[in-house]
């Protein structure tokens, strides 16, 4: 080993040769080299933030609003539809599950209109099931496999007995 030389000594006297190891430690070319790209980058936001608009969008009239609550039983209840064909209407209430847990149970529905035109309507239920949606749009399961509704009235008809 020659001497008490670190790593990072060694690289510089291999790979970087003594011009650039001049130059990066000059601090003339270091204030030009900043300055360059300061105005590199500061040309690089100026054309890109006036190349490119903000479109702003159009606002979209309410046509009707209703809204009643929250009511001091817990109820509530609201609908409105929009100047683009938005239809929503929801109405809640509570519902006491037992002595100490209570739920609110929400019913309601909303409706738009995809770009091609076709309608979406979904309905949907909140309540201590959770929340259950019903719409022609939603993804629906593939039916049980026979052999698999069978194994399942099987084990239905035939539960497993203690054998302790």
């Amino acid at each position: 080993m020659r001497g008490r030389s670190s790593h990072l000594a060694r690289f510089r006297r291999r790979y970087i040769n003594p011009p650039v190891r001049l130059a990066l430690y000059n601090e003339k070319t270091t204030l030009i080299i900043m300055n360059t790209l300061a105005c590199a980058v500061f040309a690089l936001l100026a054309v890109s933030a006036s190349s490119a608009p903000a479109e702003i969008p159009t606002p979209v009239s309410i046509l009707a609003y209703t809204a009643d609550g929250p009511n001091p039983d817990g109820s509530y209840a609201f609908s409105y539809e929009t100047g683009n064909g938005i239809k929503a209407e929801e109405h809640g209430q509570a519902r006491q599950l037992n002595e100490t847990s209570s739920v609110i149970a929400v019913q309601g529905s909303y409706s738009y209109a995809l770009e091609d035109g076709s309608p979406v309507a979904l309905s949907y239920v909140a309540d201590e099931n959770g929340f259950q949606p019903q719409g022609e749009h939603l993804p629906t399961p593939p039916p049980i496999p026979a052999g698999i509704l069978k194994a399942l009235e099987y084990i239905a008809a035939h539960p497993p007995q203690n054998t302790v």
